[in-house]
């Protein structure tokens, strides 16, 4: 009668060696622990490529965040272009980003995902192929072991169990010799059964002796199937490390920006853009176009009649159009307007703090200025009063671009103080007391 495997298996594993019964299961589920490795690593990288596009976003919303802060700023010059470099780095650094994404997801990972489908073959039934040959391969090698182990347990439990029968039956036979109820035919019987134990006794252990000794010569047997077969799971594990090892150092290569030459560069020019930072130069700007070293249109003497159109506080943006106003005559400039021909490109403070070029009555130090917390009124102004005031409400969130403007949300009201002029904006005065510049087509009437 044939033995399978299963049915082999009639003792207690003694211990935790390979060579034991079943143990080699741990062995074959080395393969499926493989195939889930392979899905392992595709997720850690997926997972990485994930943090990369993250990174990449961040650090382009970061960019241009502080891109727009520092060109609406105060900073200009050279410092300037010294600071938005920095951007330009972080722009750089999230494209290399974005492409190390790219080399995780369409390299590594299809790599790991096409090696485990050529490497691991699903079967209609569950498992895999190569898990059910390997344990097929135990099996049968074990099958042969494993029978004759079985008899070895056999043979050993009947001569344990003949050797218990001797030692009770002589034991009877010696309580017996101390009772003179027992007749002689029942002593005769004691000691035939003792008699008899004892040839039990030999034949269990000759034949226990002989399964030992059967098993013992098929164990070279079984040790070099077994090692056949533990060797081709080896061959097989040894790919998959090896592969893992390949994809990791890949990996690596990606991940490591230092040995892009144009990651090297983007530094070294980060480095250059902030060394070329120079504050004497900045400082002769700021001062050629916000300084002593700008042109003035001194007060002269006219002899047309006096206007007071002269005195009329101009928004900025009329200021800017020459053609516009009252030309003056001798105009004054100083060695240092030559310099501010030097910057061709207009910094962000010129943009948000483009000062008027002659004298007005904005300035504090003026001592004709007015008192007003606004600022905004001149003693030689006609009444501002008598214009007809209005109530408008916002139609859109307005945010003043300078001191002489105002601010206000979408559906505030306000009142308007002057019409609009030639450039488009009206004074008005906010409920609060604010009085300043807004466009006029963010207003309506209030009906």
């Amino acid at each position: 009668m044939s033995v399978t495997y299963d049915d082999s298996v009639g003792v207690e594993v003694s211990s935790d060696s390979f060579w034991e019964i079943g143990n080699y299961k741990r062995t074959v589920k080395r393969i499926d622990d493989g195939h889930r490795l392979c899905n392992d690593l595709m997720n850690c990288i997926h997972e990485r490529a994930r943090i990369e596009k993250a990174y990449a976003q961040q650090l382009t919303e970061w960019a241009k965040r502080w891109k727009q802060l520092v060109e609406k700023g105060p900073q200009y010059g050279t410092v300037e272009k010294a600071w938005n470099a920095v951007m330009s780095e972080a722009e750089k650094v999230s494209e290399l980003h974005l492409e190390v994404k790219g080399s995780l997801m369409n390299e590594d990972f299809e790599k790991i995902k096409n090696w485990q489908k050529e490497a691991f073959h699903k079967q209609m039934m569950g498992g895999f192929k190569e898990t059910r040959e390997a344990e097929d391969g135990f099996r049968k090698a074990q099958k042969p072991w494993a029978k004759k182990l079985k008899e070895v347990e056999a043979s050993k439990k009947a001569y344990h169990a003949a050797c218990k029968e001797e030692k009770l039956a002589m034991s009877r036979e010696n309580n017996s010799k101390a009772d003179p109820a027992l007749n002689p035919e029942q002593l005769k019987k004691l000691q035939d059964k003792v008699e008899k134990c004892k040839q039990d006794v030999l034949k269990t252990k000759e034949k226990y002796e002989k399964s030992l000794k059967e098993l013992d010569q098929g164990t070279p047997q079984y040790m070099e199937n077994m090692e056949q077969v533990f060797e081709q799971c080896q061959q097989f594990e040894e790919k998959r490390l090896r592969f893992f090892r390949e994809v990791l150092l890949e990996v690596q290569k990606h991940l490591d920006l230092s040995n892009i030459p144009s990651y090297k560069s983007i530094y070294r020019e980060l480095e250059q853009s902030i060394q070329a930072a120079d504050a004497v130069e900045d400082l002769r700007w700021f001062r050629a176009n916000h300084g002593p070293g700008m042109s003035m249109n001194w007060p002269q003497f006219e002899d047309e009649e006096w206007s007071a159109d002269l005195n009329r506080t101009l928004s900025r943006r009329e200021k800017k159009k020459a053609s516009d106003g009252v030309t003056l005559t001798g105009i004054n400039q100083t060695g240092d307007q030559a310099l501010s021909n030097k910057h061709s490109s207009v910094s962000s403070y010129e943009k948000t703090q483009s000062y008027p070029a002659e004298w007005s009555d904005e300035e504090a130090n003026n001592p004709f200025s007015s008192t007003d917390a606004n600022g905004d009124s001149n003693p030689f102004d006609e009444d501002a009063s008598s214009a007809t005031e209005v109530r408008v409400r916002a139609l859109y969130d307005y945010e003043g671009q300078e001191h002489d403007e105002l601010s206000f949300k979408a559906g505030d009201e306000l009142t308007k103080i002057e019409d609009e002029d030639e450039q488009g904006w009206c004074k008005g005065r906010l409920d609060n007391g604010q009085v300043g510049l807004y466009p006029a087509n963010y207003v309506e009437a209030i009906q």
